[in-house]
């Protein structure tokens, strides 16, 4: 399965999608209906299929879901576990001398790779979002990148939020309405009309990209994983302007500028977001250029050593992944756990002046490096073109959404019935405390009671997604791009004489 649809939360281009000039309709076969309540993850095989040509950027699309897939697994792991599982996951291997499975170098990412994702993320944006103006830019057709880069922006802030806007709006409502306990957020307001102005006065400060002040309000009252929305639209930003002003520059200028604009937010202020958006532009900017045979010089002599190179890269990237990013002693000592941490003792002297959280450093060489080397190794390339991938690349803005609410509302009560005990569930959930006790025996994350509890939960979550992408998602895109197509001036006929 393939989606038409290409970036991270940039699902699609105006250009994709049909449009009638005076009327929006989401596009229904006969059959939607039946498709919208039909799980599409009961229909998946791992073959992709070989009626149609796989997209030259289909592997981003399957990096994207997968790494999607891996916070899903990440935020399980940690719920289920708790602070015990924070400390475990969180930290390297031999930390506080305690030596667990789930820490080792490499085999960590299967358990708490959510921030090496998130990472990858934002390189895959800036990739994506910045691929059409800058093929447009290579062959010199200037004011059609301009007019891209100006659609794209029109639509950017529509195509993120309304779908935030909707889950938000449907938590607070159960939430409201059936007052079903959850470990997370606010006590629902004594009246509806009370959640939704408290929703609005909070989500007013969080879609502001000029937020000066406390980005996670909003987040921790209704869903603390959509912390990284606004900074993706800020990376968005950056991406947008950083093509308005280097179109007109000569290729290695170009080249030149982005890696100072990455060199500057990770280097000289905090600005890691930054860095990455840039680096998928940088890398977006680097394969159309080789698909042209353009590649400055240098670059094209490490052609025949390429899988060598990039092999490297990505064992690189994927022991930077796995980074230990905290410690329960607080933030003061956070500063100091690198150094503290076996494995990464030297490598916290790399650390610049300038970054706060020494996590998003080492993230950013390791998100960089696992990009890039992707479609350079054919073996890995091929697994994130699976139509597994595909299927969740499609989902991935969706299951970024609802993963979390389902594991508050029934994930919770599920861990709880297997054994996974927290304080709270006395007071809350009783009645569903050891009512199905499953083994809990074996390293930490590898139980028997955590997997068994995914044949209920993945399902779940993953229909939960399609529902909310079919739903929210999809149209979302489409009714940004029909609006701004009915926004658009129609065009001027030149006055005879005139040039």
């Amino acid at each position: 399965m393939t989606s038409k649809f290409d970036g991270l939360l940039e699902e699609g281009r105006m250009e994709d999608v049909n449009l009638n000039s005076s009327t929006w309709k989401p596009v229904r076969s006969p059959r939607w209906s039946l498709d919208f309540v039909r799980p599409e993850f009961l229909a998946l095989r791992l073959a992709s299929p070989k009626k149609k040509p796989i997209r030259r950027t289909a592997w981003l699309d399957g990096l994207r879901g997968f790494a999607a897939f891996l916070v899903y697994i990440h935020h399980n792991q940690l719920w289920a576990h708790g602070f015990d599982g924070n400390r475990v996951y969180e930290n390297s291997f031999g930390y506080d001398g305690k030596h667990y499975f789930a820490a080792l170098p490499f085999i960590r990412i299967l358990f708490s790779g959510g921030h090496f994702a998130v990472a990858i993320f934002f390189v895959i944006s800036g990739y994506v979002l910045s691929v059409k103006a800058l093929s447009l830019i290579q062959k010199g057709q200037f004011l059609e990148a301009g007019d891209g880069v100006g659609s794209a922006l029109f639509r950017r802030w529509l195509r993120l939020y309304i779908p935030v806007i909707a889950a938000t709006l449907l938590w607070i409502t159960q939430h409201h309405t059936t007052r079903i306990w959850v470990a997370i957020g606010s006590e629902p307001k004594i009246s509806y009309w009370e959640e939704l102005k408290m929703w609005y006065y909070g989500f007013k400060n969080y879609s502001f990209v000029f937020l000066t002040g406390n980005p996670y309000e909003f987040t921790m009252s209704y869903h603390p994983h959509l912390w990284s929305i606004p900074v993706e639209f800020k990376g968005s930003i950056i991406i947008y302007t950083a093509i308005s002003a280097l179109s007109r520059c000569t290729r290695n200028a170009r080249l030149w500028c982005e890696v100072g604009l990455i060199f500057y937010f990770l280097y000289i202020v905090d600005g890691w977001f930054g860095s990455l958006f840039i680096s998928g532009m940088l890398l977006c900017d680097l394969d159309l250029l080789e698909m042209n045979d353009q590649l400055p010089r240098f670059l094209s002599a490490l052609g025949g050593f390429k899988e060598f190179i990039f092999f490297h890269l990505f064992v690189a990237g994927l022991y930077l992944g796995g980074v230990p990013s905290w410690e329960m002693a607080g933030e003061e000592a956070y500063g100091k756990l690198l150094s503290k941490s076996p494995g990464w003792r030297w490598l916290a002297h790399l650390k610049p002046q300038a970054v706060w959280d020494a996590k998003w450093f080492f993230l950013f060489w390791a998100a960089l490096c696992t990009v890039a080397s992707v479609p350079r190794l054919p073996w890995l390339k091929r697994f994130f073109e699976t139509r597994f991938c595909q299927y969740l690349a499609r989902i991935s803005f969706a299951l970024y959404l609802v993963h979390g609410p389902v594991i508050w509302l029934l994930g919770d009560r599920i861990y709880a019935a297997v054994g996974f005990i927290r304080p709270e569930h006395k007071d809350h959930i009783s009645q569903w405390i050891d009512i199905l006790p499953i083994s809990k025996r074996g390293p930490i994350g590898l139980e028997l009671a955590f997997w068994a509890s995914q044949l209920v939960i993945l399902p779940v979550t993953l229909y939960m997604a399609e529902v909310v992408t079919k739903l929210f998602d999809e149209p979302s895109v489409r009714f940004s791009s029909w609006l701004y197509k009915k926004a658009l001036a129609p065009p001027t006929t030149p006055i005879k004489g005139k040039a």
